[in-house]
């Protein structure tokens, strides 16, 4: 009896497995064939290399990761993109933030409105942004010529190689303010009443509850805001690549690690190469993810 049991027990579950399996089986075949076997196609040809004068590819192992490692231009582009990221990701978030706490308080009215102002730059996409401010930028033509002929100067130039990386990060923070806006505004609003009351109870001000109550309750959103920021920095392509247009001589073809990956893709045929690029650049990308957010676990804990 007991071993029918038993049996009986062992079917429900292998049943209970199979359901599951059933909800999650498109998605893991969606993630295989979408995620899994591009990274594993990537790792393959980072191993080969194309044969000068013989035609065909041949095996190399790791040699296009030791040239990777060694090359000049590769770490000209990986430094810009540290630049970039140590300098605005901590602006963009400042930024998110403050918007995000004058939202939240009570003292600001037709936060409603203020709310999708700031997030309305997200909604308007990467492509459209960057020839909007590509126009404002503009040397000869648009906001920048037109304030240098306003009052007979040439000082006024975003495009120039002094002050392209931030007008790049002035068009990037502008794009993701108010992204990061709503995460933070969105863990603002789970915070529990009761701790406010605690607060009021206790004496405590605007800036001692922001200090005391806010800032601890929005721990997580701004480790998850800070991965997601150096990932998308490091991912930089989209306004460089459509500026490189406006200003040729300044953006090169390897500005960024990812706008060297694609063009010795797809304009220097190198596809192995590119490949290498790729891997070293998201093993790199998801290390210091990695890094930022066991930090913030720990001090969350």
């Amino acid at each position: 009896m007991s071993q029918s049991v038993a049996l009986r027990r062992r079917r429900g579950r292998f049943s209970q497995d199979g359901k599951g399996w059933v909800f999650v089986g498109p998605f893991l075949a969606v993630f295989a064939l979408t995620f899994l076997a591009p990274i594993g196609y990537a790792i393959y040809l980072s191993l080969f290399r194309d044969q000068a004068f013989f035609g065909g590819t041949v095996f190399v192992g790791l040699d296009n990761y030791t040239e990777a490692l060694r090359d000049p231009k590769f770490w000209e582009a990986f430094g810009r993109v540290a630049v970039f990221l140590i300098v605005q990701v901590p602006v963009m978030l400042i930024l998110a933030l403050l918007a995000a706490l004058a939202i939240d308080s009570a003292r600001l009215h037709a936060a409603g409105f203020f709310r999708i102002v700031i997030f309305l730059p997200y909604a308007v996409p990467g492509v459209v942004a960057v020839l909007m401010w590509g126009y404002i930028y503009g040397n000869n033509f648009g906001l920048a010529a037109d304030l240098n002929e306003l009052f007979g100067t040439t000082a006024i130039q975003p495009l120039s190689a002094t002050w392209m990386l931030p007008s790049i990060a002035n068009i990037v923070t502008w794009e993701f303010v108010g992204y990061n806006m709503l995460i933070f505004y969105s863990a603002l609003r789970t915070v529990p009443g009761e701790l406010y009351e605690a607060a009021a109870i206790d004496g405590a001000g605007t800036f001692r509850t922001i200090r005391a109550v806010k800032l601890p309750a929005l721990r997580g959103a701004i480790v998850i805001a800070t991965i997601f920021s150096i990932i998308g920095s490091f991912q930089l392509f989209n306004e460089p690549n459509i500026l490189r247009t406006l200003a040729p001589n300044v953006i090169s073809t390897y500005y960024t690690p990812n706008m060297y990956a694609y063009n010795l893709s797809f304009a220097g045929q190198q596809f192995n190469y590119s490949a290498t690029i790729a891997i070293v650049m998201g093993v790199i990308t998801a290390i210091i993810a990695y890094v930022v957010q066991l930090r913030g676990s720990r001090e969350a804990l």
